[in-house]
């Protein structure tokens, strides 16, 4: 089965029942994914609080209404407890498990956020003729965490987290322009070149995901990325914050144009 070429419904069918465990990227190119990030209650208001002032890193595209698991906006008939290929469970900020399903953990206090993913404009970079490093090496994105600290609110706050694409010099203008189109998953780099000044000092060795070669006529570029929640996770310490693990994304209805700007 060639899974690159089937609708989200079918990809997530077929990750409901285990028949996929990687991460997510190049799979349903023109459809949106999402980043996953489910909170009690309690902390949901100041969650969402933390999103508006934080947009670039965590633009919030569905919520769902308290103890539902079903993104009724973007993938009616879905369930988020089971349509995501692996989770991370963090209790008071430590990473608990990663698993496979969260149905065990699911409460009815909890409330699910649906954050853009970069993954979803990489089908128009690759359509401008922008190489992913990624994708080409059959590697999960690299991501790191920056020194560049999010707009707190409530008791969420740390420090962003970015992913990383080299991009030959001759095409940074063109990167910049496509993906600035997408607001709603990242849009524009946050950063471009030295990865120091934004506190990164290995690129080998990322956080998250896997490193990949960036070649000599190439430079990194960095978009903000919706693993953000997780370092901020690390560091307000939460009573329980659920998300999906790095690079392993929900897979919407929605088309890419139905976030694009222009």
């Amino acid at each position: 089965m060639n899974f690159a070429d089937l609708k989200p419904s079918e990809l997530r069918r077929e990750i409901r029942a285990g028949c996929w465990r990687s991460p997510t990227a190049g799979l349903a190119p023109g459809y949106v994914q999402a980043n996953l990030v489910v909170l009690p209650k309690r902390d949901a208001f100041d969650f969402l609080l933390f999103a508006q002032r934080n947009p670039q890193a965590c633009p919030v595209i569905d919520v769902t209404d308290p103890g539902s698991p079903v993104p009724e906006r973007v993938a009616p008939g879905a369930d988020l407890r089971t349509d995501v290929p692996k989770y991370r469970i963090y209790r008071q900020g430590i990473l608990e498990a990663e698993v496979t399903e969260i149905t065990a953990y699911w409460r009815e206090d909890l409330v699910a956020f649906l954050l853009g993913c970069s993954f979803t404009f990489e089908s128009a970079l690759m359509a401008a003729g922008i190489p992913v490093r990624h994708i080409e090496e059959g590697k999960n994105v690299p991501m790191f965490i920056t020194n560049r600290q999010c707009v707190p609110a409530g008791i969420f706050r740390g420090p962003m987290v970015v992913s990383m694409r080299p991009i030959p010099v001759e095409l940074v203008v063109r990167a910049v322009q496509v993906t600035s189109r997408f607001p709603g998953v990242h849009g524009a780099p946050v950063h471009l070149g030295n990865p120091q000044q934004i506190g990164i000092t290995d690129l080998s060795k990322p956080h998250f995901g896997d490193a990949v070669s960036v070649r000599p006529d190439e430079i990194p570029v960095f978009w903000a990325c919706g693993v953000t929640p997780q370092a901020v996770a690390m560091e307000a310490k939460p009573e329980l914050m659920i998300t999906h693990a790095p690079g392993h994304m929900f897979i919407t209805d929605l088309k890419d144009e139905e976030l694009s700007i222009f």
